[in-house]
């Protein structure tokens, strides 16, 4: 009998790929894999984004004992809280699942570029939001879109790649 992850991976897996045969001629499983894999928990932090925001937050600020985080800035946080231990486990069992590299070093990388991502996605936030004064929620979309193909290329070549080496 298999074990109840290696159970939800092949569902993930038998999922996702049964979507795959149109995308064949344009990019290769792999990518197809990041593509759905990296869309599903982007929207899934979309949607924790705009909850936190409209909801929890309803767009006032999060004052703590020691800082008080804009609504903007405490949503991102809570959204990375939720979207990256699902990004790395979609990232390791599901798109780059034949990566030699051991657990430790992969999670370690993919912290590395996340936190990357995340400093950048912070940084045009707050550029569209408080200098451009676009709407929170649409900032946060035009922001994923960029840092979305950072991301790809970083996980692929760097946090999932046995051969990458640490400058």
């Amino acid at each position: 009998m298999k074990k109840l992850p290696e159970t939800v991976i092949d569902l993930l897996l038998t999922i996702i790929d049964f979507f795959y045969p149109p995308f064949r001629r344009w990019m290769p499983l792999q990518t197809f894999r990041y593509a759905a894999s990296g869309g599903g928990n982007a929207l899934l932090g979309f949607f924790i984004y705009y909850a936190s925001y409209s909801y929890l937050l309803k767009g006032q600020p999060l004052l703590l004992p020691f800082y008080a985080f804009k609504p903007h800035s405490a949503s991102l946080l809570l959204s990375f809280c939720i979207t990256f231990p699902v990004g790395f486990f979609m990232s390791k069992f599901v798109v780059f699942s034949d990566s030699s590299l051991k657990g430790r070093v992969q999670l370690f990388r993919y912290l590395m570029v996340c936190l990357f991502n995340l400093l950048l996605n912070y940084l045009l936030l707050k550029l569209l939001v408080e200098h451009f004064l676009l709407y929170p929620v649409l900032s946060q979309v035009i922001t994923v879109v960029i840092v979305v193909g950072f991301s790809y290329l970083a996980q692929r070549n760097f946090s999932f790649r046995a051969s990458a080496k640490l400058p």
